[in-house]
């Protein structure tokens, strides 16, 4: 079952049938597909990026972990508004 389709607008839908662990699951997929795709390769070899033209290996993993970390901070922002609770002790 495909769990998530393209957007037009290069955003994801989540379709009426997804589930945590199914998203979950493609996650995992695509880590591992990036993994085999990275692993013969160094910080500075490139390739084509859509709009930023050649970017190296080095700026893609920077890139993802800001990413990661401004969409862990969106869930946060979500968590906050449900229990209250602010800050990295909270």
């Amino acid at each position: 079952m495909e769990m998530m389709n393209r957007h037009p607008s290069d955003g994801w839908i989540v379709g009426p049938g997804t589930t945590v662990e199914g998203i979950i699951d493609d996650y995992r997929r695509a880590c591992g597909q990036s993994r085999q795709v990275a692993a013969g390769l160094t910080l500075d070899d490139t390739a084509p990026h859509p709009r930023m033209g050649w970017v190296s290996l080095g700026w893609v993993y920077v890139h993802m972990i800001e990413e990661t970390a401004r969409h862990a901070g969106h869930v946060d922002i979500l968590r906050e508004q449900i229990d209250g609770s602010t800050g990295f002790d909270g």
